[in-house]
């Protein structure tokens, strides 16, 4: 699959290990695992694929984030994604796990 990146600190993220501003700062180990992530999003040949590899946690998200999936980082983070027909992702965000679940 192709992958594309709808905020330009993601794609930054990706490629050059560092967002390029202050605003998104993440620690080396969840950086590298992003990389690791986002490299097997773009080895899968469809969505479904996805969960073959368990420790995504490949999900179709609902509620208010209706349209989107996720897949997860590590414990403490998830991507937001999009999947087309066309067979492009679209990396979405990252989201810190922690502030989701508390109520």
């Amino acid at each position: 699959m192709e992958i594309s990146f709808e905020k330009d600190y993601l794609r930054k993220l990706f490629y050059d290990g560092d967002s390029g501003d202050k605003q998104h700062r993440f620690q080396p180990e969840i950086v590298k695992r992003y990389v690791k992530v986002v490299n097997i999003l773009d080895s899968v040949d469809k969505p479904a694929d996805l969960y073959r590899y368990r420790s995504l946690h490949y999900e179709k998200l609902v509620g208010d984030k209706t349209g989107l999936e996720s897949v997860r980082v590590n414990d403490k983070y998830r991507l937001e994604i999009k999947t087309s027909a066309d067979g492009i992702i679209t990396i979405c965000s990252i989201i810190e796990l922690s502030n989701h679940y508390k109520k």
